[in-house]
């Protein structure tokens, strides 16, 4: 079940990015990444069985934003996909602080959703964190590489691109920031485990993101 889901969200997650930008041009890829990036930290702190094995969520947008800052750089600059990245880095340190701001607030006795928020925000600080580090330098590290390479094969082989620099940094990224978020908070091999199996998530996911970076250089802006 998780996996089919799994292939659900990975369509209809790459499909609203592309929506985003038939829509709103650039300017809808820069929400997305704030939107994507955010709430992967929201989703990545649930962990779920996928492919037998034992994995977090958050995969999926994730990639998404690897994907975007692509998307930026074919279909616009390198310069924008560096903004991209920063859009990025700038709402989720925004949602950090934020978050810590309403566990501050003290509930009245009405409130039904305080205990609620407090298990996810409470958790957020250290995985927002790791997820800081690894998102800039990951990301950054991504329009890097994917820019050399579009100058190494002269602009050609997209697909070979995407997936080289998405592969790399992404699976870069996951391992440092599941265990900057994770360690000591569940056993060590649980930790391991949960590497690898998103790691190979990832993967696949990468594979499957290729199509729709082709379709976002077909698409026309409406803007």
């Amino acid at each position: 079940m998780n996996e089919v889901l799994l292939i659900i969200e990975v369509i209809v997650v790459f499909s609203l990015l592309l929506i985003a930008k038939k829509c709103f041009g650039k300017s809808g890829i820069f929400a997305w990444i704030a939107f994507a990036t955010v709430f992967a930290n929201i989703q990545v702190t649930k962990t779920v069985n996928l492919l037998g094995l034992s994995s977090t969520l958050g995969s999926v947008l994730f990639s998404s934003v690897f994907l975007a800052t692509d998307i930026l750089n074919e279909c616009y600059s390198v310069k924008d996909s560096k903004k991209g990245v920063y859009i990025g880095l700038f709402a989720v340190i925004s949602y950090i602080i934020v978050s810590q701001i309403t566990l501050a607030f003290v509930p009245n006795s009405t409130d039904i959703m305080n205990s609620a928020m407090k298990q996810i925000f409470t958790l957020a600080p250290r995985v927002c964190l790791s997820s800081v580090v690894m998102f800039f330098f990951s990301n950054i590290a991504d329009v890097y590489l994917y820019e050399k390479l579009k100058q190494v094969f002269n602009n050609k082989k997209m697909w070979l691109r995407n997936n080289i620099s998405t592969i790399v940094c992404n699976c870069l990224e996951n391992f440092m920031f599941v265990f900057g978020a994770f360690l000591f908070v569940y056993p060590f091999s649980e930790v391991v485990m949960i590497a690898i199996t998103t790691c190979i998530i990832e993967i696949i996911v990468a594979l499957l993101d290729t199509p729709f970076l082709y379709l976002a250089k077909k698409i026309k802006d409406i803007e």
